[in-house]
Protein backbone atom coordinates (compact mmCIF):
# COMPACT_ATOMS: atom_id res chain seq x y z
CA UNK A 1 0.00 0.00 0.00
CA UNK A 2 1.80 3.23 -1.54
CA UNK A 3 1.88 6.39 1.30
CA UNK A 4 -0.98 8.00 -1.10
CA UNK A 5 -3.51 5.80 0.02
CA UNK A 6 -2.40 5.31 3.54
CA UNK A 7 -2.89 9.17 4.04
CA UNK A 8 -6.15 9.14 2.16
CA UNK A 9 -7.44 6.48 4.99
CA UNK A 10 -5.74 8.49 7.38
CA UNK A 11 -7.48 11.88 6.40
CA UNK A 12 -10.85 10.00 6.18
CA UNK A 13 -10.53 8.57 9.57
CA UNK A 14 -10.04 11.78 10.76
CA UNK A 15 -13.18 13.51 9.30
CA UNK A 16 -15.45 10.65 10.33
CA UNK A 17 -14.41 11.26 13.90
CA UNK A 18 -14.94 14.91 14.14
CA UNK A 19 -18.28 14.17 12.06
CA UNK A 20 -19.15 11.54 14.95
CA UNK A 21 -18.16 13.95 17.66
CA UNK A 22 -19.87 16.87 16.10
CA UNK A 23 -22.91 14.98 15.47
CA UNK A 24 -22.54 13.44 18.98
CA UNK A 25 -22.99 17.09 20.42
CA UNK A 26 -25.55 18.27 18.84
CA UNK A 27 -27.43 14.70 20.35
CA UNK A 28 -26.60 15.64 23.50
CA UNK A 29 -26.78 19.58 23.37
CA UNK A 30 -30.04 20.78 22.65
CA UNK A 31 -28.64 24.58 22.38
CA UNK A 32 -28.05 23.88 19.49
CA UNK A 33 -31.26 23.44 18.14
CA UNK A 34 -33.53 25.57 20.14
CA UNK A 35 -33.46 29.15 21.08
CA UNK A 36 -35.45 28.38 23.90
CA UNK A 37 -34.75 26.22 26.76
CA UNK A 38 -35.12 25.66 30.51
CA UNK A 39 -31.77 24.78 32.67
CA UNK A 40 -32.05 23.21 35.66
CA UNK A 41 -30.02 25.25 38.62
CA UNK A 42 -30.62 22.72 41.68
CA UNK A 43 -32.39 19.45 42.78
CA UNK A 44 -32.74 19.58 46.55
CA UNK A 45 -34.96 19.95 48.65
CA UNK A 46 -35.23 23.43 50.70
CA UNK A 47 -32.43 22.30 53.13
CA UNK A 48 -29.98 21.20 50.27
CA UNK A 49 -27.69 18.82 50.11
CA UNK A 50 -25.19 18.25 52.55
CA UNK A 51 -27.88 19.28 55.06
CA UNK A 52 -27.72 20.69 58.55
CA UNK A 53 -27.35 18.58 61.24
CA UNK A 54 -25.48 15.67 58.93
CA UNK A 55 -22.32 16.34 59.15
CA UNK A 56 -21.29 13.35 57.98
CA UNK A 57 -22.86 14.49 54.44
CA UNK A 58 -20.43 17.20 54.47
CA UNK A 59 -17.41 15.13 55.13
CA UNK A 60 -18.24 13.12 52.08
CA UNK A 61 -18.54 16.48 49.59
CA UNK A 62 -15.10 17.13 51.08
CA UNK A 63 -13.53 13.92 50.56
CA UNK A 64 -14.94 13.72 47.14
CA UNK A 65 -17.66 10.96 47.54
CA UNK A 66 -20.31 13.10 47.84
CA UNK A 67 -21.37 15.83 44.79
CA UNK A 68 -23.48 18.99 46.47
CA UNK A 69 -26.71 19.58 45.33
CA UNK A 70 -28.32 23.17 45.16
CA UNK A 71 -31.90 23.71 45.81
CA UNK A 72 -34.57 23.16 43.33
CA UNK A 73 -34.51 26.19 40.53
CA UNK A 74 -35.21 26.09 37.18
CA UNK A 75 -33.90 28.56 34.37
CA UNK A 76 -35.84 29.66 31.52
CA UNK A 77 -34.50 30.89 28.97
CA UNK A 78 -34.74 33.19 25.34
CA UNK A 79 -31.66 33.79 23.29
CA UNK A 80 -34.20 35.06 20.63
CA UNK A 81 -35.87 37.80 22.86
CA UNK A 82 -32.51 37.93 24.86
CA UNK A 83 -34.07 37.29 28.16
CA UNK A 84 -34.03 35.16 31.10
CA UNK A 85 -36.74 33.66 33.93
CA UNK A 86 -35.66 32.17 37.27
CA UNK A 87 -38.31 29.86 38.87
CA UNK A 88 -37.63 29.95 42.75
CA UNK A 89 -35.42 32.10 44.39
CA UNK A 90 -33.47 29.91 46.79
CA UNK A 91 -30.94 29.69 49.36
CA UNK A 92 -28.46 29.50 46.33
CA UNK A 93 -29.79 31.82 44.20
CA UNK A 94 -26.58 34.40 44.00
CA UNK A 95 -24.48 31.10 42.51
CA UNK A 96 -27.95 30.21 40.27
CA UNK A 97 -27.65 33.81 38.94
CA UNK A 98 -24.11 33.28 38.39
CA UNK A 99 -24.06 30.08 36.00
CA UNK A 100 -27.49 31.41 34.35
CA UNK A 101 -24.93 34.77 33.07
CA UNK A 102 -21.46 33.03 32.70
CA UNK A 103 -23.20 29.87 30.76
CA UNK A 104 -26.47 30.69 29.00
CA UNK A 105 -27.19 34.47 29.22
CA UNK A 106 -25.36 37.78 29.78
CA UNK A 107 -27.36 40.90 29.74
CA UNK A 108 -27.62 44.20 31.23
CA UNK A 109 -30.44 43.02 34.20
CA UNK A 110 -29.17 40.71 36.28
CA UNK A 111 -32.51 38.51 35.40
CA UNK A 112 -35.88 39.35 33.78
CA UNK A 113 -38.15 38.03 36.14
CA UNK A 114 -38.31 35.43 39.27
CA UNK A 115 -41.69 33.31 39.46
CA UNK A 116 -42.05 32.03 43.35
CA UNK A 117 -44.00 28.72 43.99
CA UNK A 118 -44.30 29.04 47.76
CA UNK A 119 -43.42 30.87 50.83
CA UNK A 120 -41.02 28.23 52.09
CA UNK A 121 -37.25 28.86 52.56
CA UNK A 122 -36.19 27.07 49.53
CA UNK A 123 -38.41 29.15 47.59
CA UNK A 124 -38.26 32.75 48.48
CA UNK A 125 -35.17 33.24 50.64
CA UNK A 126 -33.01 33.85 48.22
CA UNK A 127 -34.50 37.70 47.58
CA UNK A 128 -32.77 38.41 49.92
CA UNK A 129 -29.66 38.94 48.29
CA UNK A 130 -31.74 41.64 46.07
CA UNK A 131 -31.80 44.32 49.56
CA UNK A 132 -29.66 47.10 50.32
CA UNK A 133 -27.45 43.93 52.44
CA UNK A 134 -26.04 42.60 48.96
CA UNK A 135 -27.28 43.70 45.68
CA UNK A 136 -28.97 46.99 46.41
CA UNK A 137 -31.23 45.63 43.19
CA UNK A 138 -33.63 48.10 41.36
CA UNK A 139 -37.05 46.83 40.00
CA UNK A 140 -36.14 43.41 39.62
CA UNK A 141 -39.33 41.42 38.70
CA UNK A 142 -41.00 38.77 40.95
CA UNK A 143 -44.26 37.14 39.48
CA UNK A 144 -46.33 36.09 42.95
CA UNK A 145 -50.18 34.44 43.64
CA UNK A 146 -52.37 37.19 45.83
CA UNK A 147 -51.56 35.39 48.93
CA UNK A 148 -47.62 35.46 48.49
CA UNK A 149 -48.02 39.42 47.15
CA UNK A 150 -49.12 39.81 50.16
CA UNK A 151 -46.64 38.22 52.20
CA UNK A 152 -44.09 40.05 50.86
CA UNK A 153 -45.41 43.17 51.30
CA UNK A 154 -46.60 42.91 54.97
CA UNK A 155 -43.85 41.11 56.75
CA UNK A 156 -40.54 42.41 57.40
CA UNK A 157 -37.34 42.14 56.12
CA UNK A 158 -39.48 41.28 52.74
CA UNK A 159 -41.56 44.10 52.73
CA UNK A 160 -38.46 46.92 52.81
CA UNK A 161 -37.54 44.73 49.21
CA UNK A 162 -40.99 46.09 48.39
CA UNK A 163 -41.17 49.78 49.78
CA UNK A 164 -36.99 50.42 48.68
CA UNK A 165 -38.32 48.98 45.38
CA UNK A 166 -35.57 46.49 45.25
CA UNK A 167 -38.43 44.03 43.58
CA UNK A 168 -41.26 44.66 41.23
CA UNK A 169 -43.86 42.27 41.97
CA UNK A 170 -46.58 41.40 39.39
CA UNK A 171 -49.69 39.55 40.23
CA UNK A 172 -50.36 36.11 38.93
CA UNK A 173 -53.51 34.47 38.78
CA UNK A 174 -54.86 30.55 38.68
CA UNK A 175 -54.81 28.80 35.63
CA UNK A 176 -54.40 32.45 33.65
CA UNK A 177 -51.24 32.56 30.90
CA UNK A 178 -48.98 35.09 31.48
CA UNK A 179 -46.55 35.84 28.26
CA UNK A 180 -42.96 36.28 28.90
CA UNK A 181 -41.87 36.84 25.77
CA UNK A 182 -43.18 36.14 22.14
CA UNK A 183 -42.25 32.47 22.40
CA UNK A 184 -43.02 31.88 25.95
CA UNK A 185 -45.99 31.49 28.31
CA UNK A 186 -46.08 30.45 31.89
CA UNK A 187 -49.55 29.51 34.07
CA UNK A 188 -49.41 29.13 37.50
CA UNK A 189 -52.03 26.86 38.78
CA UNK A 190 -52.86 25.90 42.30
CA UNK A 191 -51.44 22.51 44.09
CA UNK A 192 -52.24 21.38 48.17
CA UNK A 193 -50.00 22.00 50.20
CA UNK A 194 -48.81 23.22 53.35
CA UNK A 195 -49.93 26.86 53.05
CA UNK A 196 -49.02 28.22 56.35
CA UNK A 197 -48.07 31.87 54.72
CA UNK A 198 -49.25 31.60 51.14
CA UNK A 199 -50.84 29.56 48.65
CA UNK A 200 -48.79 27.40 46.53
CA UNK A 201 -48.40 26.46 42.66
CA UNK A 202 -47.15 24.76 40.21
CA UNK A 203 -45.97 26.12 36.50
CA UNK A 204 -46.59 24.95 32.90
CA UNK A 205 -44.26 26.95 31.05
CA UNK A 206 -45.27 26.59 27.36
CA UNK A 207 -42.68 27.43 24.39
CA UNK A 208 -43.12 27.55 20.67
CA UNK A 209 -42.40 23.81 20.70
CA UNK A 210 -42.40 22.47 24.00
CA UNK A 211 -43.80 22.59 27.22
CA UNK A 212 -43.36 21.37 30.76
CA UNK A 213 -45.28 20.96 34.07
CA UNK A 214 -43.10 22.48 37.19
CA UNK A 215 -44.57 20.99 40.37
CA UNK A 216 -41.46 21.01 42.99
CA UNK A 217 -43.83 20.81 45.57
CA UNK A 218 -47.31 19.37 46.48
CA UNK A 219 -49.32 16.77 49.39
CA UNK A 220 -50.52 13.90 48.24
CA UNK A 221 -51.64 13.15 44.45
CA UNK A 222 -54.86 12.46 45.59
CA UNK A 223 -55.74 15.28 47.06
CA UNK A 224 -54.95 17.71 43.76
CA UNK A 225 -58.43 18.82 42.24
CA UNK A 226 -56.47 17.67 38.69
CA UNK A 227 -55.43 14.15 37.50
CA UNK A 228 -52.13 13.70 37.40
CA UNK A 229 -51.44 10.99 35.10
CA UNK A 230 -53.31 12.95 32.51
CA UNK A 231 -51.61 16.30 32.72
CA UNK A 232 -48.34 14.54 32.40
CA UNK A 233 -49.86 13.50 29.10
CA UNK A 234 -50.34 17.15 27.77
CA UNK A 235 -46.75 18.20 27.94
CA UNK A 236 -43.41 17.20 26.85
CA UNK A 237 -41.94 17.24 30.63
CA UNK A 238 -42.73 17.15 33.85
CA UNK A 239 -40.58 17.88 36.63
CA UNK A 240 -42.20 16.77 39.76
CA UNK A 241 -42.00 16.52 43.72
CA UNK A 242 -39.61 13.79 44.47
CA UNK A 243 -38.91 15.09 47.80
CA UNK A 244 -39.30 11.45 49.32
CA UNK A 245 -38.18 7.73 48.11
CA UNK A 246 -40.96 5.64 50.21
CA UNK A 247 -42.90 6.30 53.91
CA UNK A 248 -40.19 5.99 56.73
CA UNK A 249 -37.20 7.45 55.30
CA UNK A 250 -37.00 10.15 58.11
CA UNK A 251 -36.74 10.07 61.56
CA UNK A 252 -39.75 11.78 62.30
CA UNK A 253 -43.90 11.65 61.69
CA UNK A 254 -44.02 11.93 57.50
CA UNK A 255 -46.99 13.09 57.87
CA UNK A 256 -45.28 16.49 59.01
CA UNK A 257 -44.18 17.09 55.80
CA UNK A 258 -46.61 15.55 53.13
CA UNK A 259 -45.00 14.48 49.62
CA UNK A 260 -46.11 12.13 47.14
CA UNK A 261 -43.40 9.27 47.66
CA UNK A 262 -41.66 8.53 44.60
CA UNK A 263 -42.86 4.73 45.17
CA UNK A 264 -46.42 6.32 45.31
CA UNK A 265 -46.11 8.46 42.48
CA UNK A 266 -44.93 5.39 40.37
CA UNK A 267 -47.61 3.15 41.24
CA UNK A 268 -50.03 5.65 40.14
CA UNK A 269 -47.76 5.74 36.15
CA UNK A 270 -47.41 1.89 36.44
CA UNK A 271 -49.57 0.34 33.59
CA UNK A 272 -48.34 3.45 31.39
CA UNK A 273 -46.51 3.38 28.28
CA UNK A 274 -42.81 4.36 28.31
CA UNK A 275 -43.21 7.23 26.62
CA UNK A 276 -45.12 8.36 29.07
CA UNK A 277 -42.93 7.99 32.43
CA UNK A 278 -39.98 9.02 30.11
CA UNK A 279 -41.87 12.51 30.33
CA UNK A 280 -41.58 12.15 34.28
CA UNK A 281 -38.22 13.86 35.44
CA UNK A 282 -38.17 13.52 39.20
CA UNK A 283 -37.03 16.48 41.17
CA UNK A 284 -36.63 18.58 44.79
CA UNK A 285 -34.63 15.70 46.37
CA UNK A 286 -34.21 15.23 50.41
CA UNK A 287 -30.68 14.97 51.16
CA UNK A 288 -32.33 11.14 52.87
CA UNK A 289 -33.64 9.89 49.43
CA UNK A 290 -31.17 7.66 47.38
CA UNK A 291 -32.46 8.61 43.84
CA UNK A 292 -30.21 12.11 44.92
CA UNK A 293 -27.09 10.26 44.19
CA UNK A 294 -26.51 9.38 40.71
CA UNK A 295 -24.97 6.03 41.32
CA UNK A 296 -28.13 4.67 43.34
CA UNK A 297 -29.58 1.14 42.97
CA UNK A 298 -32.72 3.09 43.65
CA UNK A 299 -32.17 5.46 40.34
CA UNK A 300 -31.24 3.14 38.40
CA UNK A 301 -34.20 0.36 38.75
CA UNK A 302 -36.56 3.34 37.92
CA UNK A 303 -34.27 4.90 34.80
CA UNK A 304 -34.59 1.54 33.32
CA UNK A 305 -39.13 1.48 33.32
CA UNK A 306 -37.85 5.20 31.43
CA UNK A 307 -38.73 7.52 34.58
CA UNK A 308 -35.28 10.44 34.38
CA UNK A 309 -34.40 12.24 37.23
CA UNK A 310 -33.15 16.29 36.84
CA UNK A 311 -29.23 16.67 37.08
CA UNK A 312 -27.75 19.50 37.39
CA UNK A 313 -27.09 21.78 34.39
CA UNK A 314 -29.82 18.97 32.15
CA UNK A 315 -31.21 21.30 29.47
CA UNK A 316 -34.77 20.78 27.90
CA UNK A 317 -35.71 22.86 25.15
CA UNK A 318 -39.01 24.91 24.51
Amino acid sequence: MNSNVIFLIVFLLIISCKYEKESNKQRRDPLTSSQQYITILGTAQDGGFPHINNSNEFEDVKKGEATKALVVSLGVVDHEAKKKFLFEATPDMPEQLAILDSEHLQNTTIIDGIFLTHAHIGHYTGLMHLGREAMGAKNINVYAMPSMKVFLETNAPWSQLVDLKNIDLTPLENDTAIRVTDNIQVVPFLVPHRDEFSETVGYKIIGKHKSALFIPDINKWSLWKKNIVEEVKKVDYALIDATFFKNGEIPRPMSEVPHPFIEETVALFKKESEQIKSKIIFIHFNHSNPVLHSNSKERALLQQQGYRFADFGDTLPL
